[in-house]
């Protein structure tokens, strides 16, 4: 299990998003300076998630990454903020109020037994097919999902029948997440 990222870690992560987000919703380039913490160059999976009046506006990520984590954190938040295809592009006035969360990803795991499942611990990623689908481990603590449930939303984000989990055919793969938000971390 890689080591969680210490409070000043993650407010950095968060300052390069929000920057990462004005800046691709301008239409500038995302870069950002190097970084020299260590674990900002390590090479992690992560999602980056933006809200608007506490509602998803934006939600990318990668399981992996060929980048460092400070570098994919940029990248996922531009693409959160302007190519995620459930909303349109953000757009200079949506930049007045959003908040940003990043979810620092462990690798993937194939389990053969839901009960491997844990609520509040663990998110679900499954393969069907052509059909994909991923819910990050907080969406069920936030719902207040049972492992059922949370299977069966998995399956719909997929494109799925809902109880296309239980099928032999069917990939199912559990992740932890460290979950960060702004407002949440002290430097």
């Amino acid at each position: 299990m890689e080591q969680n990222l210490t409070p000043k870690e993650q407010a950095i992560l968060l300052a390069i998003a929000r920057q990462a987000v004005v800046a691709c919703v301008h239409g500038d380039s995302d870069y950002v300076e190097p970084r020299e913490e260590e674990a900002l160059n390590v090479r992690r999976g992560c999602f980056v998630t933006i809200k608007q009046q506490g509602q998803l506006r934006g939600c990318i990520g990668n399981f992996q990454s060929e980048l460092p984590l400070f570098k994919e954190v940029a990248a996922m938040a531009c693409a959160s903020a302007i190519r995620d295809p459930r909303f349109y592009p953000m757009k200079e006035k949506d930049l007045d109020d959003f908040t940003i969360e990043i979810s620092v990803l462990s690798p993937l795991k194939k389990i053969d037994e839901i009960e491997q499942i844990v609520i509040g611990q663990h998110g679900i990623y499954l393969e069907k097919g052509y059909y994909r689908g991923v819910l990050l481990p907080q969406v069920a603590t936030e719902r207040h999902w049972d492992r059922s449930t949370f299977l069966k939303q998995t399956c719909l984000k997929a494109g799925l029948a809902a109880d296309a989990w239980k099928a032999e055919d069917c990939e199912i793969y559990i992740f932890s997440a460290q979950v960060f938000h702004e407002g949440e971390t002290s430097a």
